[in-house]
């Protein structure tokens, strides 16, 4: 009857493990932040923020997740959409049922079949550093 396998509850944004051992953000299907994230390390985006996310590692837009605003990243993988305005330190990957309409800064850019890239494209100059972002706020 109170088996916790069968406990349902979920966290909107909870730590989740990769195989790797190392620890990434997610933000679940349903979910909606308005405002700034700032990430530490990965994160995984399922759900809808409407705002801002700074991220020292890579951020993972999944197919049903939505961005409208602004990335900072390491490196990034669009599945889903993003509204805004992107850099990226190193490799923007738009996987085929990614959808995007933005202003794009990376040095590399992966574009497979079927996505949708409605965007200006910067490339070879770096990006801003997501962690220079981050120091003054500590």
């Amino acid at each position: 009857m109170f088996n916790s396998s069968q406990n349902s509850t979920k966290n909107m944004a909870t730590p989740q493990t990769q195989t790797g051992g190392t620890m990434f953000n997610a933000l679940t299907a349903g979910s909606k932040i308005i405002g700034t994230v700032i990430a530490d390390s990965d994160i995984r985006i399922d759900g809808t923020i409407d705002g801002e996310v700074k991220c020292t590692g890579k951020v993972v837009i999944g197919e049903k997740g939505l961005l409208k605003g602004n990335i900072s990243c390491q490196n990034c993988e669009i599945q889903g959409k993003l509204e805004g305005k992107i850099d990226v330190q190193q490799t923007l990957a738009l996987r085929a049922t990614a959808n995007i309409r933005a202003e794009v800064n990376t040095q590399v850019l992966i574009v497979e079949p079927n996505a949708v890239f409605n965007s200006t494209c910067t490339m070879g100059k770096p990006a801003q550093q997501p962690q220079q972002q981050f120091n003054s706020s500590k």
